[in-house]
């Protein structure tokens, strides 16, 4: 099964990348593949197939209060997504992406196997709002080099909860008051109001592909349609980046990417 067009990545998408933080690369993955993945994804859900997060862990806004309130068994993550299927595996490790990343963060590049490595799940009626954050507040690595690879199974609009990104935000060194006790962004403080007024909405079709600085401040909104979001996730380093020991960031063994 082929798993993405092998186009690469063009000067002005890194260029791109470099000035916003994040870039979007449209019909990266091919339909077939992305097509196989969904299925398997529905298939998963219902019966659940653990292991999973559940959106009543969170406590984000618009999650149920405990899993025994209504819809406190709505999952919003499927765990562990490359030993789901073999697809998720060959395409998240595959020559097509490792080019890519290779080219962003400068020498051979592995996927982390205990950052994202999921499949993100928004459903009707139970779906939180994530608030505005940058994933590298959750990681420990020796330098805060990561990128995320988000991979859409489905379309993604404002009414089913797409990602936002502040561009440029990978850049800025914010003094530790403008973040609450959780690392969101404080929106009542107007110099964070500035910056989540230029947020931009990634809207995808089914196989778009984003890549984002693991800096970048991001945040989605819930999924206010009838029909399921879903997202595969995956998250990269260079090889000579590594976790901190005794973090959760050293859980699991990273995992090379072909042709870096």
């Amino acid at each position: 099964m082929h798993g993405q067009v092998d186009r690469g990545l063009s000067e002005i998408e890194a260029q791109r990348f470099a000035q916003d933080g994040f870039v979007i690369l449209r019909g990266l993955a091919d339909p077939a593949m992305v097509a196989h993945m969904r299925k398997h994804t529905l298939a998963s859900l219902d019966p659940l197939l653990g292991p999973a997060e559940f959106e009543a862990d969170v406590n984000y806004p618009g999650a149920p209060g405990s899993r025994l309130d209504e819809g406190g068994e709505t999952p919003r993550r499927l765990l562990h997504a490359i030993t789901r299927d073999p697809a998720f595996r060959s395409w998240a490790t595959s020559a097509e992406i490792g080019r890519s990343l290779t080219a962003l963060l400068g020498g051979p590049v592995c996927l982390a196997q205990s950052h994202h490595n999921c499949i993100m799940t928004k459903h009707p009626g139970f779906s939180s709002a994530t608030l505005w954050h940058q994933d590298i507040r959750y990681w420990s690595y020796d330098r805060p080099e990561l990128i995320s690879v988000w991979l859409a199974l489905g379309d993604e609009t404002a009414a089913n909860g797409a990602l936002q990104m502040i561009p440029g935000s990978h850049r800025d060194l914010l003094d530790r008051g403008r973040l609450n006790a959780e690392l969101f962004l404080r929106p009542e403080l107007p110099e964070n109001q500035e910056l989540i007024d230029s947020a931009v909405l990634v809207e995808l079709r089914a196989g778009d592909v984003v890549l984002f600085d693991a800096q970048t401040f991001h945040a989605a909104g819930m999924n206010r349609t009838d029909g399921v979001k879903l997202s595969a996730v995956f998250t990269y380093h260079r090889e000579d980046n590594r976790p901190i020991p005794g973090t959760r960031s050293a859980n699991y063994p990273s995992l090379r990417v072909s042709g870096t």
